[in-house]
């Protein structure tokens, strides 16, 4: 990549995606390019119900609410805009796979984008804005797997915790029981 490139960085506030952002953010300094993190959004609805019934008001205010979930992302990964990056935040209506490969469209740019959750139950679902990046960018795409922790996480409160204290279930949906061979926090 080129010096003073732009580097894209697809943004939902997930902690896959802030992950993403801090990868992205750490290439721009070593690189001297311009960090682009980026949030797309789309009107509670879709577009079609949007259509329906547009309102100039609402769609104002659906438009802030992404820009203050960007700022409050960048704020999570950052505390703050990052220091020593040339920083270009950005918001664009539209679905996020697209969006995103549109907003990075020069060969030039670099798209970095977190890969999501892999659950077995939302498998056919999960990773769809990565997927689509990966399959239809004309630029780089670098897919930053989630952290360690939002790993073990995505098992939910209840099963990381049953997991690190050591509870074990005795019947399914009913009361958990303590396994007490295994040492508690």
């Amino acid at each position: 990549m080129s010096a003073a490139g732009l580097i894209f960085a697809g943004v939902s506030g997930s902690p896959g995606s802030v992950h993403a952002l801090r990868y992205a953010a750490d290439l721009a300094r070593q690189h001297d390019a311009i960090l682009v993190p980026l949030l797309a959004w789309v009107p509670p609805g879709g577009d079609l119900a949007e259509r329906k019934s547009p309102n100039a008001g609402l769609r104002q205010l659906w438009e802030d609410d992404a820009w203050q979930r960007l700022r409050e992302a960048i704020g999570t990964a950052f505390g703050g805009f990052p220091p020593g990056v040339r920083t270009w935040p950005l918001v664009l209506r539209g679905p996020a796979g697209p969006v995103l490969v549109q907003a990075a469209s020069a060969t030039s740019d670099l798209l970095v984008i977190g890969t999501g959750r892999r659950t077995t139950l939302l498998r056919p679902a999960s990773g769809r804005v990565s997927r689509y990046c990966l399959h239809h960018a004309c630029c780089p795409v670098i897919a930053v797997p989630p952290p360690a922790l939002a790993r073990q996480a995505s098992h939910g409160l209840r099963g990381w915790a049953g997991v690190t204290v050591g509870w074990t279930r005795t019947v399914p949906g009913c009361t958990a029981k303590r396994d007490d061979t295994r040492s508690a926090l």
